[in-house]
């Protein structure tokens, strides 16, 4: 056993007696002994498990919504606009298709992860693991910050939606409603937050499907006006390329339609940041090997209906020109910002912005919702490592860590930023720094991947023996992590055209804050990058294979269900 397994162990990570009994560790988590245990300590594990940690409380169709609904939200439904306007229709259809399949490669690269260790301390226990714990660290800090910003920005983004049925009642009161909501549905536990993410989920499915569906049939004529649009709006001068900054760059068409396609990307690397979450929820997933590698699998169906499907019908339903469009996605964020609203308006459609409205506001509290559960698990799972306060490892008798939970919470109240200034610059702002806390998460995880990879060829196990085993492997992950770091490197481009100081600034501050956080761990505790023979892939693991076992005798206990009841689960 490696040096840090060890370590690991006499901190208390995992500790299982030689005879394979249950007993609590340090850290307070339960270790259980599936077969023949007595119902005394079947009790005791009871007892343990709902007060010392958190709870394997989410279901396979809740970890499936939830992953579903942390991919989906305001960076589709309403910063498409702006993505159609500088890249037109057939940019914004590469430039999402591009980054989905780079989305795809993280997602497969840390499914394979969590299916071999779903542990309870998120991204940072992997690199903290597999890379370095001072990337663990700083990978961990990074993705945290990045909680405690995207959480205020969709609160921010919800407050704007009332609006537009009435402005009678201040802003700020409808931020103090939305940020108690969360906070409630947080605090009653995983199996509250669980159940109600799905239903929130669901009906974004619903949603997003009525749109595609509404934008094909005005697309093929059925609307008011029995217009028949085809591919009108990839004809010039709509289209099928945007141009972006023409005049800033001399009115060079060609660099024009490059630099609006590369706006694309970025603001399409703003709606994927949030699919990653799936590797945050495996520490209360029932079942985890099972049930991640499932919920994994289907975001690529995602991404190819809801992403690039949703975009293609943007694009043949919305002239990339329309005023209304571009006032829409620079003035405010609400349901006038969304372009499936445009596309009804153009067509005579009187009575749809009310009810896209609702579902906007339906999409970000679920966003909201999820984002802080996310933020005080991470939280949660820094503290579990000893990087953060130990104070923030407490959990309550529901599972929650509520001290965690409180700190995010408190963070919410930024959004009173858009007090002082416009809604729409706290947007800007906020999706700014939100793509670039997510794009070195993505790239963190990549490279994670990779030398967790390493690492196994290194020890004799083959790839072919574990849980789930990712495709396209080892190159998709090195791609991953180049067109990401490429991306990001050159995403506030237009900070330069003219000079922006506070999109400079929100647009990279994000890299020397991971900067910071990796050396200023890396030389206070002079850690260095573990060899691949050296990397502990087993620490925890009989404890977590004991767990899922207990699980599955417990399952196998329960009366046969109904067709009806197995198709509920496989939703």
């Amino acid at each position: 056993m490696s040096v840090h397994s060890l370590d690991e162990e006499k901190n208390g990570l995992a500790s299982v007696s030689p005879n394979g009994s249950f007993h609590k560790t340090n850290k307070g988590e339960a270790i259980v002994e599936p077969v023949g245990s007595g119902n005394a300590e079947l009790e005791e594990v009871t007892e343990l498990q709902t007060s010392e940690t958190l709870h394997r409380g989410l279901k396979a169709r809740q970890i499936s919504m939830i992953a579903l609904g942390g991919a989906v939200g305001t960076g589709l439904i309403i910063g498409s606009g702006t993505a159609l306007v500088q890249g037109g229709p057939l940019g914004i259809l590469l430039g999402y298709s591009f980054v989905g399949m780079i989305c795809y490669l993280v997602m497969t690269a840390l499914g394979e992860m969590a299916a071999w260790l779903p542990h309870k301390k998120g991204f940072s226990g992997y690199a903290t693991r597999f890379v370095d714990p001072s990337v663990g660290f700083a990978l961990g800090w990074n993705y945290l910050m990045k909680y405690l910003v995207v959480t205020p920005n969709n609160i921010n983004a919800a407050g704007v939606v009332i609006r537009y049925w009435t402005e009678k009642v201040h802003t700020a009161v409808w931020m103090v409603i939305f940020i108690a909501f969360i906070f409630v549905v947080n605090l009653l536990g995983v199996r509250v937050f669980g159940e109600l993410e799905f239903w929130f989920s669901s009906l974004k499915v619903i949603t997003l499907i009525g749109l595609l569906l509404m934008g094909i049939i005005i697309d093929l004529g059925g609307n008011p006006r029995h217009d028949r649009i085809g591919f009108r709006y990839w004809n010039p001068p709509d289209g099928p390329m945007g141009h972006y900054l023409k005049d800033q760059v001399g009115g060079r068409e060609s660099l024009s339609i490059f630099l609006g396609f590369w706006s694309v990307m970025v603001n399409a690397l703003f709606a994927f940041i949030g699919t990653e979450l799936i590797g945050v929820t495996v520490g209360e997933a029932q079942n985890p090997r099972k049930n991640i590698p499932i919920a994994i699998r289907r975001t690529f169906w995602r991404i190819l209906v809801f992403y690039v499907g949703g975009v293609f019908v943007i694009g043949l339903t919305v002239p990339s020109t329309n005023h209304d469009l571009f006032t829409a996605t620079k003035a405010k964020t609400g349901a006038a910002a969304s372009p499936f609203v445009v596309a009804a308006t153009l067509v005579g459609i009187k009575t749809l912005p009310s009810i896209i409205n609702a579902c906007i506001l339906i999409f970000v509290l679920s966003a909201a919702n999820s984002d802080l559960y996310i933020g005080s698990r991470t939280l949660y799972g820094l503290a579990i490592e000893g990087k953060a306060p130990a104070i923030f490892k407490r959990v309550n008798r529901a599972g929650v860590p509520y001290a965690a939970l409180i700190l995010c919470t408190a963070f919410c109240f930024l959004v009173f930023l858009n007090l002082a200034t416009s809604s729409a610059k706290v947007f800007g702002y906020f999706v700014n720094l939100v793509s670039s806390f997510g794009a070195i998460t993505w790239m963190c995880i990549a490279f994670c991947h990779i030398r967790f990879m390493k690492a196994l060829k290194a020890q004799g196990i083959s790839r072919n023996d574990i849980p789930y085993k990712a495709p396209f492997q080892p190159w998709g992950s090195w791609f991953a992590l180049v067109a990401t770091a490429i991306i990001t490197f050159f995403k506030g481009f237009d900070a330069f055209l003219p000079w922006q100081t506070p999109k400079f600034i929100t647009s990279y501050i994000a890299l020397p804050t991971f900067f910071v956080f990796w050396l200023s761990y890396k030389l206070f505790y002079r850690t260095k990058m573990y060899a691949p023979e050296e990397v502990d892939l087993h620490t925890g693991k009989r404890a977590i294979d004991q767990e899922e076992e207990y699980f599955l005798q417990q399952e196998a206990l329960k009366p046969p269900r109904s067709r009806l009841q197995r198709l509920w689960d496989d939703m």
